[in-house]
């Protein structure tokens, strides 16, 4: 399942990540719609609003249906058939959709067969490991190229920044009964767990709780395209598009994520499991050591000394005026180690 994310860009900076080309070949930047209703996080859980991308058609009927919008939605999708007065009465939870069910529950069906897909956007996405201690929280994402690191060019040149990681979602628009305004929206469709991260779950798997699950990523614009435009590409061919991943990474987080109030670069900072284990620096985790020290600058949080204070088991003495990118640049170790390979248990 996914349960949380973080999506910490700035709405500006966002728009220049999701550059694309439409039909004719032409770069593009989705329109915003309702930008100012966007807020960044390094925590978001279900109920909370998110970024996705949709096809501009389904705002705009004469629109061509290549181009694409980004919108702020409710995570939670909200079945336009829901006649109550009220949303928050809906009796069961639409926040994720699993792939071999969401052509058959009427929760669904409907907003799929419409067309109503959607893109999810986040910088990744947590997961949690039950161990004898508890919980261990996991931040999941896609391995980040070397050019990440480098200066984030301005206006409309290229993209440099943090790739966001892609997921496949529907939508739906929710009108109350005695009218207002409508409500927009979005449920994660999750597939089987990958190889790499079903470790994570390796216990409830075993215990008979049934499959692990990871939301379905789209991997390259190729694979975006073909989701968001409903017009050229059938709900038949759109789903095959929704199976597992081998290309992402992940690294340990601290438990400091486990609370959805804490809205922070230390939600997804790396932490060391074990203070014997010598951990090597990845090409992935050293773009995040740049993407954290920008994003200290431009963090929704509060000034460094109103931060709550926190502490893991796996940092040993931490000092309350480290910043995130400071614990992670402790984490990597010497920035001349060899490069390590994707992360595993």
């Amino acid at each position: 399942m996914c349960g949380r994310t973080a999506c910490s860009l700035a709405a500006d900076n966002l728009r220049r990540a999701c550059a694309y080309r439409d039909r004719r070949g032409r770069q593009r930047q989705p329109e915003w719609v309702r930008q100012e209703r966007y807020q960044p996080s390094y925590n978001k859980g279900p109920q909370s609003s998110g970024p996705v991308l949709l096809s501009r058609r389904h705002l705009h009927q004469d629109a061509d249906s290549s181009e694409r919008v980004l919108m702020d939605m409710r995570w939670g999708l909200v079945p336009s058939w829901f006649k109550q007065d009220n949303p928050s009465k809906l009796q069961f939870n639409t926040s994720n959709c699993r792939s071999d069910t969401m052509l058959s529950k009427s929760s669904y069906k409907g907003a799929l067969l419409k067309g109503k897909r959607c893109v999810v956007l986040a910088d990744g996405f947590y997961e949690w490991q039950q161990q004898s201690g508890g919980k261990q929280p996991y931040f999941i994402y896609f391995p980040q190229t070397k050019d990440a690191t480098d200066k984030e060019t301005e206006g409309d040149e290229e993209w440099k920044g943090w790739r966001l990681l892609t997921m496949a979602g529907i939508f739906d628009c929710w009108e109350p009964p005695e009218g207002g305004e409508t409500l927009y929206t979005y449920t994660i469709i999750t597939v089987d767990a990958s190889k790499d991260v079903s470790f994570i779950h390796h216990r409830q798997v075993r215990a008979g709780k049934g499959v692990a699950g990871m939301p379905a990523i789209l991997d390259g614009d190729e694979a975006i395209r073909k989701w968001l435009d409903f017009a050229e590409v059938p709900t038949q061919e759109a789903v095959k598009l929704i199976q597992p991943t081998e290309n992402i990474v992940f690294h340990p987080v601290s438990t400091f994520v486990n609370n959805i109030r804490n809205n922070a670069p230390e939600c997804v900072a790396p932490i060391e499991l074990g203070t014997k284990k010598e951990v090597k620096a990845t090409p992935s985790n050293k773009v995040m050591l740049g993407w954290l020290k920008k994003s200290q600058e431009s963090s929704p949080q509060k000034k460094e000394n109103d931060l709550p204070k926190w502490t893991s088991e796996f940092i040993h003495s931490p000092s309350p005026k480290k910043t995130s990118a400071d614990v992670l640049q402790q984490w990597l170790g010497k920035q001349g180690q060899p490069a390590a390979k994707k992360h595993k248990a």
